[in-house]
């Protein structure tokens, strides 16, 4: 079988991942961070189990890309940029910004979460280096323009927010507070809304079904949490703001 054939089947297991993910997770909260709870088997320490689940990300995603013929051109190395940009930090930054204290991660969890980021880095690696076709031209498409610019907003919105919460505690301490400023003044999770953000600019960007499915699977696994994050905030903080919506400003 070829890899553009393999190609093939890993976008439609992504397509299908989608689905059973949204339907799981809209039942069940994954038991991490604020919805962590017992009964869910052996746990690691929160900034372990955010470096391995993302790693793959990284790791996977450069060996992928950099074994196709693709490598060496132009656009698919901005691609490839662009990526990195977002998950070196995410898998490398981001886990040691969080609370020593902050609740253990289920293996559970984090094996699931490795398993994902290897699917989806064969599955866009395997696009941008060696599948998708990008002419040097492909960088002045006003496709590929606009998507960069809504990955940048995404981007620039998740950070924003993830500061926000780590202004939340001094150092030590414990327990949550609610985050205001910034677009949490519309909604509960904004840094979800800003990751959603980033992939719909990937998948504009690629125009491809590599990036949609991405995209779609982001909305699949972090809708449902931001509904149960803010379902969480309202049963929590009685005085929680009523005009704030979980996700999407003024609708959801």
């Amino acid at each position: 079988m070829s890899f553009a054939a393999i190609h093939r089947v890993t976008v439609v297991a992504m397509f299908v991942f989608a689905i059973v993910t949204v339907v799981v997770v809209s039942v069940i909260a994954a038991p991490y961070g604020r919805h962590a709870r017992r009964g869910w088997g052996p746990s690691v320490p929160s900034r372990v189990g955010w470096v391995v689940m993302e790693s793959p990300a990284v790791f996977a995603f450069a060996l992928i890309f950099f074994l196709g013929p693709h490598r060496a051109e132009i656009v698919p190395l901005l691609f490839f940029a662009v990526w990195q940009f977002h998950y070196v930090q995410r898998a490398l930054v981001y886990p040691f910004t969080l609370p020593r204290e902050s609740k253990p991660m289920p293996v559970l969890v984090m094996a699931s979460g490795f398993a994902f980021n290897v699917l989806n880095s064969v599955v866009n690696a395997g696009w941008i280096g060696t599948v998708g076709e990008y002419p040097v031209a492909w960088a002045h498409d006003p496709r590929f323009v606009a998507g960069l610019a809504v990955f940048a907003g995404g981007h620039a919105m998740n950070r924003q927010a993830d500061r926000v919460l780590r202004s939340l505690r001094a150092p030590g301490e414990t327990g949550y507070k609610v985050p205001r400023g910034g677009i949490y003044r519309w909604v509960s999770c904004p840094n979800y809304l800003g990751e959603i953000i980033e992939w719909i600019g990937w998948a504009i960007a690629t125009w491809s079904l590599a990036g949609l499915a991405f995209a779609v699977y982001t909305v699949a696994n972090l809708g449902p949490r931001a509904v149960a994050h803010h379902r969480w905030y309202r049963r929590q903080f009685p005085d929680y703001p009523p005009e704030r919506k979980a996700l999407i400003p003024f609708l959801l």
